[in-house]
């Protein structure tokens, strides 16, 4: 079943001293609860007909025990799927990615190299909440951070030249949303995209203050630029915004995702992860009742 997990693995570990208890249960049980080992085998067979002694149980009936342990330990094991109306306060752990589409990046190569690196980062963070935010000379946000990583790379797809209204490229509002954004988390990374353009004291500024809340803030360097743009910013520009993480370039998204997954977001939160899943533990539990009714019958 697709995005089936198990939320508390450790429980099906009591499947094997169960399974020793069944093969011994099914070597050992003899036919008349050890009687016959005492007794005649004329006295034996008379006890048997004046009901005093039964015969060997039936097979089904010697594993309802087994049957019903078996059932509510995977019971426990916490099966559960993916929750299609998760709650958004499971963004923990949860990455913004800043999209430069500033004229020189949207009117050259930069925008395919852009729409790769963010695509790539995507899906490398999947388990990661991902948001998205686009800039230019004005920032707005694409996405709220998000675990439908499907849908996200959707709107990373229709990205052109034409997606932001507007000249100029403004990294400080871009930095500045996603404080808002990713205030209060416990956790949390900015992935800037850009060819470095529009980096000033403003944005130096806003970095600061986005750090101050234990945020990390990372890059990814784009070369492909517009024909008319103006010459580009120095190679080292964009690694002036960087607090906590490391830049590379627009190729390198998977070593970059790699890195930001082992950091980080390979720590989960399991109050978190039980709002994300819809448990079926407590029904598969369920399907041991009938076992355990026919066990209180025979007690009658």
């Amino acid at each position: 079943m697709d995005g089936l997990i198990l939320l508390r693995p450790w429980w099906l570990l009591a499947l094997l001293p169960l399974a020793g208890l069944v093969l011994m249960r099914l070597a050992r049980s003899p036919d008349a609860g050890g009687w016959e080992g005492v007794m005649p085998r004329e006295m034996l067979r008379a006890m048997q007909a004046l009901g005093h002694l039964g015969g060997r149980q039936p097979l089904w009936m010697r594993l309802l025990v087994p049957l019903a342990l078996a059932v509510l330990i995977c019971g426990l094991a916490g099966p559960a799927l993916p929750r299609t109306d998760a709650p958004v306060l499971a963004q923990a752990d949860a990455v913004v990615l800043a999209v430069d589409l500033s004229p020189s990046v949207a009117q050259g190569a930069g925008l395919d190299q852009a729409k790769i690196a963010a695509a790539g980062l995507a899906q490398g963070l999947s388990g990661r909440p991902v948001g998205l935010i686009l800039y230019g000379g004005e920032a707005f946000t694409a996405s709220a951070p998000t675990l439908d990583i499907a849908t996200l790379q959707t709107q990373i797809g229709v990205l052109d030249a034409d997606t932001m209204p507007g000249k100029g490229s403004r990294p400080a509002a871009a930095i500045g949303m996603a404080t808002q954004m990713l205030a209060g988390l416990p956790r949390a990374d900015l992935v800037l995209i850009s060819d470095g353009g529009g980096v000033d004291s403003q944005a130096l500024a806003e970095a600061d203050r986005l750090a101050g809340q234990g945020v990390r803030i990372s890059a990814l360097r784009l070369d492909g630029r517009a024909a008319d743009a103006p010459p580009p910013p120095a190679p080292d520009t964009l690694d002036r915004l960087l607090r906590g993480g490391e830049a590379a370039s627009w190729d390198q998204s998977d070593r970059l995702a790699a890195r930001l997954m082992r950091s980080g977001g390979s720590v989960r939160d399991p109050v978190l992860q039980a709002l994300q899943y819809r448990d079926l533990g407590p029904w598969l539990a369920m399907l041991a009742l009938p076992a355990l009714l026919v066990m209180l019958r025979r007690l009658e």
